[in-house]
């Protein structure tokens, strides 16, 4: 089927959005290179350049995303990586969006089987999804770079989706419940990694320890912040809050135990 779509000249991103056909016909209005990482479409096996998979295509990208950041990853980028036309790649990805999922999938990864035991509560089992997230994240920050395009629709992502609904199952809570409070908590993660990605650039860049930077910027505070308009700001720097670093890991600990005691007031009110 992917070969007669080829012929007739529509190509990997044949049909739009709705490229995998729709409803009717049993489509799963996917374009075909998301298809194909389900196993639900044959990729092409005649391309330009014998060889030339949807996997190394995307293994490609990746290595492009974490050499040189995601800015640099490009469809003519990639084909040069691999040493073909940039053409011949869209017998395969249809769109660098396309390839962008496909890349996140990949990085994502499977989740471990042992993610939280059977006989984890709720708090313990969700507790563990979100750090092992975080885990995934730090391993590929390139991949808090990629743009959010909907909800998960890739084998592994919808893998991580199917474990955090899982840890929910006993809550009593209805589904569209979970579905919030999965991506309340997910958007945390991703936030929290991002921003603690960023200040760990910035600090790398200056050559100097955190503490070290931490205190130039109270110092600076310090000299800027009226403490009449900014009593508020004044009384955090009294405390010494910005004197020196805190923990490793410190603050996502934090905002995550505050987000799954709010989950335990729904939970608990179910009860």
């Amino acid at each position: 089927m992917a070969d007669e779509a080829d012929r007739s000249g529509t190509g990997a991103g044949g049909g739009g959005p709705a490229g995998g056909g729709g409803a009717a016909d049993g489509g799963t209005f996917l374009p075909p290179s998301i298809e194909a990482a389900w196993g639900l479409r044959e990729r092409p096996s005649k391309g330009p350049k014998p060889g030339l998979t949807l996997d190394r295509i995307v293994d490609a990208a990746m290595a492009v995303a974490s050499a040189e950041g995601l800015d640099a990853v490009s469809m003519g980028r990639v084909a040069k990586e691999l040493g073909v036309s940039t053409m011949s790649l869209y017998r395969y990805v249809g769109a660098k969006s396309e390839l962008h999922v496909l890349m996140q999938d990949a990085a994502t990864g499977a989740p471990p089987p042992d993610l939280f035991p059977p006989d984890a509560d709720w708090r313990e089992a969700l507790g563990r999804w979100a750090w092992s997230m975080r885990e995934v994240y730090h391993r590929n920050l390139w991949a808090l770079r990629l743009p959010t395009s909907g909800p998960p629709a890739t084998p592994h992502m919808v893998a991580w989706w199917e474990w955090g609904l899982r840890a929910l199952a006993d809550t009593g809570l209805d589904e569209g419940t979970k579905v919030s409070l999965m991506m309340l908590v997910g958007g945390y993660v991703r936030s929290e990694a991002l921003m603690m990605a960023d200040v760990a650039a910035v600090i790398a860049t200056s050559g100097e320890r955190p503490e070290q930077v931490l205190s130039r910027y109270g110092h600076t505070l310090r000299r800027l912040a009226d403490p009449e308009r900014y009593p508020a700001v004044t009384r955090v720097l009294d405390a010494g809050v910005m004197d020196e670093a805190d923990e490793p890991d410190y603050e996502f600990r934090f905002g995550l135990e505050r987000l799954l005691d709010g989950i335990a007031v729904l939970v608990e009110g179910k009860k």
